[in-house]
C-alpha cells in the first residue's frame, strides 16, 4: 500500500491530531466551571486521562475508550466472548499511566437489534477484564441503533468503557518527572490490542478470516482477536517499588503517542524494539508496508512503556515477569524531540 498506508486505509492520524487538538481547546474552556471547587480539573485536556481534584489531597483519574473495528473481527468469527475484556483494556490501561488505581466502570453497548444472545457473550469478557483489573463495572447503557449501528450478520454492535481511578496528588505520574537517561522499558503485547485494525483489515481483506496460518499457529481471525493485555497490578506493583516518570500504554498512534509525556520539552524517545511477533510481518508482507509505517501504526509487539532511572530498571522488569507478563530495555529518553524506533524517525 506504500507510504501513508493507513491514510489510504481511512484513518488518517495527522487528520485526527489536528480534530483531537481542536477539541482539547473548545472543551478547555469548560473547565472554569469548577474552578476552586470540588472536581476542578488538574491537568490540560490531551494526557491519557483527566484528573479532578476531590479533596483531601486526592485527584480522580477519568478516561473513557472504545474497541474500535475490532468488533468487526468479532463478528465476522462470531466469537463475542473476549471482545468485552478489550473494552476493560482500553480504559484502565490509560488510566495506569497517570498512576491511578482504576476502581470502577461503566459500559456502553450500542446495538444493531435487540439481541440477548450477543449481550450474554459480551458480558463474558466484561467480566473476565474486571476481574484481572480488580475493578467493579457499576452500571452502563445498552442502546438499539438500528439505523445507525450496521454489522456482519445482523450482529453489529460497539462496545465503549468509561472509567475512574483514584491518586494521591503527590503521586500523580505525568512524564514531567522524564529526563534525559532516563530508560525505557517495554511490556510485551498480547498482539494487535485494539489499534490498527481499519489497516489490518484492509490488508487482509482478501484472506479468509478463519484460514489457519502455520506461522500464526492459528487463524488470522483467532490472532487478531487476541484479548489486549491489562497491566494494572504489576504496574500498580512497579509504581510502589521503583521511580516510575512516565508510562505510556501503546495504542492509537503507536509509539509516537510518548510525545505526550514530554509536556513540550524537548525529549527523544529513542528505542530499539526486538524483532516483531508473526501477525506483523504477516500484516507487512501482505500489505507491502514500510518499517516506518508499521511502527506509526501498530503496537510491533509492546503493549506498555515505563521510563525510569536505569537503577529501577531490574525491579521494573521483575514485577511484570512475576505477573507473566515479558519486559525488557527497549530504549532510553535523550535530549532531542519526538520519537524514534529502531533508527526510524517517527513524529513529523
Amino acid at each position: 500500500m506504500g507510504k501513508d498506508a493507513y491514510a489510504k486505509a481511512g484513518v488518517d492520524l495527522d487528520k485526527v491530531g489536528k480534530i483531537q487538538r481542536g477539541v482539547a481547546y473548545q472543551l478547555g474552556a469548560t473547565s472554569a466551571h469548577r474552578t476552586g471547587r470540588v472536581g476542578a480539573p488538574l491537568n490540560p485536556i490531551g494526557h491519557y486521562g483527566g484528573l479532578v481534584d476531590v479533596g483531601g489531597g486526592r485527584a480522580l483519574a477519568l478516561h473513557t475508550d472504545g474497541v474500535g473495528s475490532k468488533v468487526l473481527v468479532a463478528q465476522a468469527m462470531k466469537k463475542f466472548d473476549t471482545i468485552g475484556i478489550d473494552c476493560v483494556a482500553v480504559t484502565v490501561n490509560d488510566l495506569i499511566c497517570l498512576g491511578s488505581e482504576p476502581i470502577s466502570l461503566v459500559d456502553y453497548i450500542a446495538l444493531e437489534r435487540e439481541n440477548e444472545e450477543l449481550v450474554v457473550e459480551l458480558g463474558k469478557g466484561l467480566v473476565e477484564g474486571a476481574r484481572r483489573a480488580s475493578v467493579a463495572i457499576v452500571g452502563g447503557e445498552t442502546a438499539i441503533l438500528k439505523d445507525v449501528v450496521k454489522g456482519i450478520g445482523g450482529n453489529g454492535f460497539d462496545l465503549v468503557s468509561m472509567g475512574v481511578g483514584l491518586v494521591k496528588k503527590t503521586e500523580v505520574v505525568d512524564g514531567r518527572a522524564i529526563e534525559s537517561g532516563d530508560v525505557v522499558v517495554g511490556v510485551a503485547s498480547s498482539g494487535l490490542h485494539s489499534n490498527g485494525f481499519t489497516l489490518a483489515r484492509r490488508v487482509l481483506k482478501r484472506r479468509p478470516i478463519d484460514q489457519y496460518v502455520p506461522e500464526l499457529g492459528s487463524s488470522l481471525g483467532e490472532a487478531l482477536l487476541a484479548p489486549t493485555n491489562i497491566y494494572v497490578k504489576p504496574t500498580l506493583e512497579a509504581l510502589k517499588a521503583a521511580e516510575i516518570h512516565g508510562i505510556g500504554h501503546i495504542t492509537g498512534g503507536s509509539f509516537s503517542k510518548l510525545t505526550r509525556l514530554a509536556g513540550g520539552r524537548k525529549l527523544l524517545f529513542d528505542l530499539r524494539l526486538p524483532p516483531a511477533p508473526p501477525i506483523f510481518r504477516v500484516l507487512q508482507m501482505e500489505g507491502g508496508l514500510t518499517e516506518d509505517e508499521m511502527y506509526r501504526t501498530f503496537n510491533m509487539g509492546i503493549g506498555l512503556c515505563l521510563c525510569l532511572p536505569e537503577r529501577d530498571e531490574g525491579k521494573v522488569i521483575r514485577r511484570f515477569e512475576r505477573a507473566g507478563f515479558r519486559a525488557f530495555n527497549v530504549g532510553r529518553v535523550a535530549e532531542g524531540r519526538g520519537v524514534r524506533v529502531n533508527g526510524v524517525k517517527l513524529t513529523r
